[in-house]
């Protein structure tokens, strides 16, 4: 995350948006904040310790604050120790816009491309099923995140996120020519499309938290659910909806990792490869361009808490190919 110095030692003094925000106790009984804060570069988490309300202010997952705080190292990532707070307020002319990193490209641009490859299959129920979903979510999905805090968490993130595997489905599928292309790429398209009743979204277009159906249901079974109820209206009984609903239940691969069963067949397992390969890509970059070269990163929990070596050999700012 790039920060506009305030000073000497760390010190900074800017604007920046609230990701999330937890009130916590310390072993010492006092009353702290517990933060991750971002801009369009990036996040950081932050504290504030010895928080009093009254003196401090109350703040919620999407609020704009200007701060003022040093940031230091703590268990080899970033920490930003916050000594004063304030809520933006209209005069600083501030949107939240200018705080959320969003996509490489518009999320008009990665619909349009997706829905037009979707409607030039040649299997007349996978063009029914997947652009009667995709045409019932497009306002959501121009604009939803791909996830609460890991991989594409950010504005206009599940497109991107499933743009990028239809684009590895196509490329996979020229050197593996006994792949069923079209069955691949509809399930890439609805793998995640529940995602949309998944979160609970600020007006940025950050996840701030997941939904009760989030929680309870989650979007595997619920996507599989769309596909089903989807199917029955449009009066579609072909197998395709089975092996489209297995396809969205197996794609964390592992029951460990959320999937209601493991992939079994070929385009099942295909796509829980692919979903996985982009996730990690993802993280590794977002990992590496946060580390200095020739150096490692913190333990990544996501990833089995590896650390991250930064070689500077690759060219990190340059965006993801998609079109």
């Amino acid at each position: 995350m790039n920060f506009t110095p305030a000073g000497q030692n760390g010190l900074v003094d800017c604007f920046l948006l609230i990701k999330t925000v937890e009130r916590k106790t310390s072993s010492k009984g006092d009353n702290y904040l517990d933060l991750v804060l971002s801009d369009n570069s990036g996040e950081i988490s932050a504290k504030l310790w010895s928080y009093i309300p009254a003196l401090h202010g109350e703040y919620s997952a999407g609020d704009i604050v200007k701060i003022r705080g040093t940031v230091s190292v703590y268990n080899g990532n970033d920490q930003l120790r916050i000594e004063k707070i304030r809520l933006a307020v209209d005069s600083d002319n501030v949107s939240p816009s200018d705080f959320v990193k969003s996509s490489d490209y518009s999320g008009e641009e990665m619909f349009a491309e997706l829905y037009s490859i979707a409607e030039n299959f040649t299997d007349p129920d996978l063009i029914a099923i997947v652009t009667t979903i995709w045409s019932e979510h497009k306002e959501q999905l121009l604009f939803w995140p791909a996830a609460f805090k890991l991989h594409h968490a950010i504005r206009s993130g599940l497109l991107m996120h499933t743009l990028s595997i239809v684009r590895l489905a196509q490329k996979v599928c020229e050197v593996y020519p006994f792949v069923d292309k079209e069955l691949l790429i509809s399930g890439a398209m609805l793998h995640d499309i529940a995602k949309v009743s998944e979160y609970d979204i600020a007006s940025s277009g950050l996840a701030t938290g997941y939904t009760v159906k989030g929680n309870l249901v989650g979007h595997l079974v619920e996507g599989a659910y769309i596909i089903k109820s989807t199917a029955e209206k449009l009066g579609i009984t072909s197998d395709c909806v089975m092996l489209l609903q297995h396809m969205v239940l197996s794609h964390h691969n592992e029951p460990e990792f959320g999937a209601a069963v493991r992939p079994m067949f070929i385009e099942a397992e295909l796509l829980s490869q692919l979903d996985m390969m982009d996730a990690r890509m993802y993280e590794l970059r977002e990992v590496a361009e946060s580390t200095d070269e020739n150096n490692f990163s913190g333990r990544i929990w996501s990833m089995d808490n590896r650390k991250i070596y930064n070689h500077g050999r690759d060219d990190l700012n340059k965006k993801v190919k998609l079109f």
